[in-house]
Order: structure tokens, then sequence, then C-alpha cells
């Protein structure tokens, strides 16, 4: 069973405006990707170039927000499992995203660039995640 975090550190009002902002930042980042998933469905529609790696990857990275919410949620209640994943998931998210789209020919700038957008919101919800505060509401044991 998941521990939780200490009740103390989770009722504190700096710890619940710190998930607010995570929360924020997070839900950015899933707006963001269904932007971009709306784009190319938009393209599909009408009969422009929507590749199916354009397709898997805007629907992948909507879905890593999802999940990267979901978890923010659960880690505001005190699942410090739910903690260390959304602190993984931010961290890596940004490398990943710029990452592939990086590799030549593997899609349009324009698609880049959108996604680039969504690593920003992501590696921010980074930055708000690894923050004192949070990391003292769930203290390594």
């Amino acid at each position: 069973m998941e521990t939780k975090a200490g009740t103390v550190g989770l009722d504190h009002p700096d710890t619940r405006q710190a998930f607010g902002k995570l929360k924020t930042v997070v839900a950015t980042y899933g707006v963001l990707s269904a932007v971009v998933l709306i784009t190319v469905a938009v393209l599909a529609i009408t009969e422009h170039t929507a590749t199916s790696f354009m397709w898997g990857r805007s629907a992948g990275v909507l879905a890593s927000a999802a999940v990267t919410y979901w978890l923010t949620v659960v880690a505001a209640r005190g699942v410090r499992g739910a903690y260390l994943r959304v602190r993984v998931i931010t961290i890596i998210m940004p490398v990943v995203i710029v990452g592939v789209d990086l590799i030549p020919g593997a899609c349009p700038p324009w698609f880049a660039m959108m996604q680039a957008t969504c690593a920003i919101a992501v590696a921010a919800a980074a930055f708000v995640v690894n923050g004192s505060r949070l990391r003292a509401a769930f203290p390594k044991r």
C-alpha cells in the first residue's frame, strides 16, 4: 500500500498553493496537447498531410498529460508514490518530446514547435513539483 505524507505538510497553505499551481500547469500541458491533436485532426479532415507519426505522437503526449494530471490529484491527497511519479514524468517528458522532434525528417517544423510548447509547459511543472514546499511535504523516509 502507498504511504501517505504527513497531514501537517499537506494542510499547510503554501503546500495547497503549490499543488494548485502544479494542477494549473499540468492542465495547461493537457490543453496544449489537445490543441496539437485537434490540429492534426483538422489537417486530416481537410485532406492535408497528417502522418501516423503525428497522430500517434500527439495522442501519446495528450495521454501523458492526462496521466500526469491524475497523478497530481492523487499526490495532492498525500500519496508519496504518485508525487514521485509526477516528479519523474515532468523531468523526462520535456526531454523525450524535444529529443524525438529533433530527429531529422520525423515531423514538420510547425508540429515540432507545437510539441515544444507542450514540453515547455511540462518543464514548468517540473520546477513546481520539485520545489522546496512540495519536497518538504513528502520527506525521504
